[in-house]
C-alpha cells in the first residue's frame, strides 16, 4: 500500500515550471503589446513635438512600412500583406516561446512578440504603425520608433546575448 503513495515529485516540478514558462512568456507578450498600445494612445494626443532632454524628443508619426519605414506598405494590399508576414512571424515565435523550457529563452521570445503584436494591432487599426520616440544628437537622428520596437529589440539583443553565452541556438 504504501509503495501507491510514492510518486516521484521531480516529473511534476518540471511539468509545472514549463507551465510557468509558458504562462510568464504569454503575460509579457499581452503586457508588452498592452503597453505599447497605450503608450501609442497617448502619442496620437500630441498636438506639438515634447522636448525631454537635448537627445529625446516626443514626435508623432507614422510608419506605413517595416523597421525604418523600408518596404513600404501603400494601399490594402501592402498593407494586408504585411499584417500576414509580421502575424506570421509573430505566430512562430510565440510557438518557440511556448515550446521551451527555459526561462529567459521564453521571456526574451516574448518581447519579440509582444513587440510584433503591438505593431500589428496599428497596421490593422489604421493601416500604419504610431512612432513617436525621437533620438537625436545634434542633426543626427535615430528613424522614430516606439515602444514595441524597443521590445522587439531588446528581445532580440537577449536573445543573441543567450546564445552567445549557452552556444546554442535551439531550445
Amino acid at each position: 500500500m504504501s509503495d501507491l503513495n510514492l510518486v516521484p515529485a521531480a516529473p511534476a516540478v518540471r511539468h509545472s515550471g514549463g507551465r510557468s514558462v509558458r504562462l510568464a512568456a504569454v503575460v509579457l507578450a499581452i503586457g508588452v503589446a498592452g503597453a505599447d498600445q497605450l503608450a501609442k494612445a497617448w502619442a496620437r494626443t500630441l498636438t506639438a513635438p515634447i522636448e525631454i532632454a537635448p537627445f529625446l524628443k516626443l514626435d508623432l508619426s507614422f510608419n506605413r512600412g517595416v523597421t525604418f519605414g523600408l518596404l513600404s506598405a501603400d494601399g490594402d494590399a501592402g498593407r494586408w500583406l504585411l499584417v500576414a508576414l509580421t502575424g506570421a512571424v509573430a505566430a512562430a515565435v510565440l510557438t518557440a516561446a511556448w515550446r521551451t523550457r527555459r526561462p529567459a529563452l521564453a521571456l526574451a521570445l516574448g518581447a519579440v512578440a509582444g513587440g510584433a503584436l503591438g505593431n500589428i494591432a496599428d497596421r490593422i487599426r489604421q493601416g500604419a504603425v504610431t512612432d513617436f520616440i525621437d533620438l537625436h544628437v545634434g542633426d543626427w537622428r535615430w528613424p522614430t520608433f516606439n515602444l514595441a520596437d524597443t521590445a522587439i529589440v531588446c528581445g532580440v539583443a537577449a536573445l543573441l546575448w543567450i546564445s552567445v553565452k549557452t552556444g546554442e541556438t535551439r531550445s
